[in-house]
C-alpha cells in the first residue's frame, strides 16, 4: 500500500489516480526481429519495438489513446538532427510484442509475481485490437510477436531512445 504524505505531495508529485494501467516501453530501432520456435516471425529495420503489458482494468479507451500516442511521438531526428518526427512521418515500421512481465511485482521475496498481468480472456482481445489500431493509425500492417509464446527479441536501439508510456498517466 502507497502511503501519500503532505511532504510527498508537497514536492510537487501530482497524482491523478493510484493503481494500475496499460504500459508500453517503446524502443526507437534500426533493426529488430522476433523468433519462435527458430523460426523469425517478424523483423522491421528503422521504426518501433514496443513491449506491451496488459492489466486486467484495461479498457479500448486506453488501447485506442496509447495506439494514437505510439504513431505520433516525435522520436526521430528530422534534417537537423532534432527529435521532431513521428513514425508515421517517416513511413516508419513497428512491432508489437505482448510482455505480461511487464507486471512483475518483486514486492515479496525474489521470485516475482505477476498477479496484476490480465489473464489471456482480457490481454488478448485488447492486444488484438491493439494491432488493429496500430495498423488503422499508421495505415499499413505492422509486425507482431507471438501472444504466450516463448520469443526472442533480438533489436538494435538507436540512441539509444527508450520511452515507458501508461495509459493513466495522459500528460
Amino acid at each position: 500500500m502507497l502511503r501519500i504524505t503532505n511532504s510527498f505531495l508537497n514536492e510537487g508529485f501530482k497524482i491523478k489516480e493510484l493503481g494500475f494501467f496499460m504500459k508500453a516501453v517503446i524502443q526507437r530501432v534500426t533493426q529488430a526481429s522476433v523468433t519462435i520456435d527458430q523460426k523469425i516471425k517478424s523483423s522491421i529495420q528503422t521504426g518501433l519495438l514496443v513491449l506491451l503489458g496488459i492489466q486486467n482494468e484495461d479498457t479500448i479507451e486506453d488501447v485506442e489513446w496509447l495506439c494514437a500516442k505510439i504513431i505520433n511521438l516525435r522520436i526521430f531526428n528530422d534534417a537537423d538532427g532534432v527529435m521532431n518526427l513521428s513514425l508515421k512521418d517517416i513511413d516508419a515500421e513497428l512491432i508489437l510484442i505482448s510482455q505480461f512481465t511487464l507486471y512483475a511485482s518483486t514486492k515479496k521475496g525474489n521470485r516475482p509475481s505477476y498477479i496484476k498481468a490480465a489473464k489471456p480472456e482480457i490481454a488478448i482481445p485488447l492486444y488484438e485490437k491493439m494491432i488493429v489500431q496500430l495498423q488503422v493509425e499508421l495505415g499499413k500492417p505492422i509486425q507482431t510477436g507471438g501472444f504466450g509464446a516463448d520469443m526472442k527479441v533480438s533489436l538494435l536501439n538507436d540512441g539509444p531512445v527508450t520511452i515507458i508510456i501508461d495509459s493513466r498517466n495522459r500528460e
